[in-house]
């Protein structure tokens, strides 16, 4: 009984090459009770595995999040999958606006302490009690209203590149970061204020809107299946589109365009660009922002160190990574120092009027 992975990804691009099927990228979560999610999770990947399902799935006691992608053929046979969980059932399913056949090149379901790391004790609050859903029409009106304090629950290196208009950009590292921050800067319009959050996808504000209103917030609304369904609903309905830029998204397209707007510059001359790239260089890969005239400068690497490693033989850099992990500079996704532009670290909320 296979239930693990038995092809490397360079393998399973080759298959995908040679299959010419088109693949759809989805995404959905579900926060459920899951009593054994070792079984679950073995479960999942026995149903999808001879779909040619590809993706990151997290499964927790909490629940479920998944971002994947499937042969348009096997689509409906998936949701009939889903269909088939309870708490899974009529799930709601964020197709990907931009398609890529690459997004994924394995089938990883990995069992975690939670699908979201939000570092919150979910015994102090009830993490039923969500904020007010609205879709996109709603959520326009309420970006709007002067009562409103519209919070980006993205990283940095996310809304960097792409957000709505008007919106607070937490200039944070990691979603749990961003928690505490904002309860502290909003504390004194917990009452006064619309607090309406967005998100990629939905799941990190299911969870910010609940503790939230433990923390006192009266006025907690979240946008129904975040930025990748506001944008289908807007281009259904002819809506005005209020976001700008690209939507970071976490697979290897990196992003989806949603407007012509380029609000974001190349970390190494400080020109318009707003495409994510990881360091040629394998022991660094750090993420960051480059400009096409730098990526052929710099042979898509982020230092000139790093293009002197990268132009050695593979052998020789391969024995020179032996023993070593990779960077610490691999985590600061754009804050490294020798980048000689990075983002400017002003207040989060120097903007907003109160």
């Amino acid at each position: 009984m296979q239930l693990y992975n038995t092809l490397s990804a360079k393998e399973r691009a080759e298959l995908i090459a040679q299959a010419g099927q088109e693949r759809l990228t989805l995404s959905f979560y579900a926060y459920a009770k899951i009593n054994a999610p070792r079984a679950f999770r073995n479960q999942l990947f026995l149903a999808w595995n001879p779909l040619e399902v590809l993706g990151r799935i997290y499964v927790a006691h909490e629940g479920i999040n998944a971002q994947l992608s499937v042969p348009a053929e096997h689509f409906q046979d998936l949701k009939t999958h889903l269909d088939s969980i309870p708490f899974l059932e009529d799930v709601r399913i964020n197709i990907a606006i931009e398609h890529d056949n690459f997004a994924f090149l394995k089938l990883k379901v990995k069992v975690r302490d939670k699908i979201v790391a939000d570092g919150l004790d979910d015994d102090t609050f009830d993490v039923t009690n969500k904020g007010i859903h609205v879709d996109a029409e709603a959520f326009n009106s309420l970006m709007e209203d002067p009562n409103t304090i519209l919070v980006d629950m993205r990283n940095h290196y996310e809304s960097e590149i792409g957000h709505f208009k008007n919106a607070i950009t937490p200039n944070v590292d990691t979603f749990r970061e961003s928690l505490d921050i904002i309860e502290e800067d909003l504390k004194d319009h917990k009452e006064d204020k619309n607090l309406v959050m967005y998100c990629t996808g939905g799941i990190r504000c299911e969870k910010a809107s609940a503790y939230y209103k433990h923390k006192g917030f009266k006025n907690v609304f979240q946008l129904e299946g975040g930025i990748i369904h506001y944008v289908r609903q807007v281009e259904a309905d002819q809506m005005e589109n209020k976001f700008i830029g690209k939507n970071f998204v976490f697979d290897q397209r990196r992003s989806e365009r949603i407007s012509d707007d380029v609000i974001a510059h190349c970390h190494q001359c400080g020109q318009p660009a707003d495409t994510h790239v990881n360091c040629a260089n394998d022991a660094c890969h750090l993420l960051f922002i480059q400009c096409e005239d730098c990526q052929q400068k710099m042979e898509n690497c982020c230092s000139s160190t790093c293009m002197e490693v990268n132009q050695l033989p593979k052998d020789e850099q391969k024995d020179m990574r032996k023993g070593q992990g990779n960077s610490n500079d691999i985590f600061k996704k754009g804050r490294a120092e020798h980048l000689s532009y990075k983002k400017d670290l002003r207040n989060i909320f120097e903007n907003f009027q109160k």
